[in-house]
């Protein structure tokens, strides 16, 4: 049996369904799911392309590891990024000492990615290949055109939460 989550625009007031990969990213899915509901402030890809994405406090009682990675996903894939402090604290990046990493030592990145032609390569670090743990099936269209909002018009005070869906699954 399936399980599902939503991925959710906060502020936007926009979702989407995924369904978890818990054949292809058993550990991955399984440590989201448990993890179910994380939030975060919403920041959009700035190496990737078309990504958005929170960054929340590891939760894993144990590190999934690498599984089904990608460094070329797909409009609708979830994917799950372990890092560290030390890899995110690069001024490059440019988050606000008040919403990116803040004091987290040990870092989830959770990212949807809405749009085609997404590499997961960073100037400082070279590849960073991604767990895919989801796939996006159903309200991508309308996530994307609101993924394409935050990028245009910002993310200050939008929130991206991951949650369990209380929906039917198609």
């Amino acid at each position: 049996m399936s399980r599902y989550i939503t991925v959710t625009l906060e502020r936007r007031g926009v979702s989407c369904l995924a369904r978890l990969l818990d054949d292809e990213a058993p550990r991955t899915a399984g440590a989201v799911w448990d993890a179910l509901p994380l939030s975060g402030q919403v920041f959009h890809g700035k190496y990737a392309r078309n990504e958005i994405y929170n960054l929340v406090p590891a939760f894993a009682a144990k590190e999934p590891g690498k599984e089904n990675t990608t460094v070329t996903p797909i409009p609708g894939d979830l994917c799950y990024f372990a890092f560290s402090a030390d890899d995110l604290g690069n001024p490059s990046y440019g988050y606000p000492e008040d919403r990116g990493p803040g004091e987290m030592t040990e870092i989830v990145d959770l990212a949807l990615f809405y749009g085609r032609n997404n590499l997961l390569v960073n100037g400082d670090q070279g590849w960073v290949p991604g767990n895919v743990f989801g796939t996006v099936v159903e309200g991508l269209e309308e996530m994307a055109q609101a993924c394409q909002d935050v990028w245009m018009n910002g993310a200050t005070d939008e929130v991206l939460t991951f949650a369990r869906s209380h929906e039917d699954a198609p």
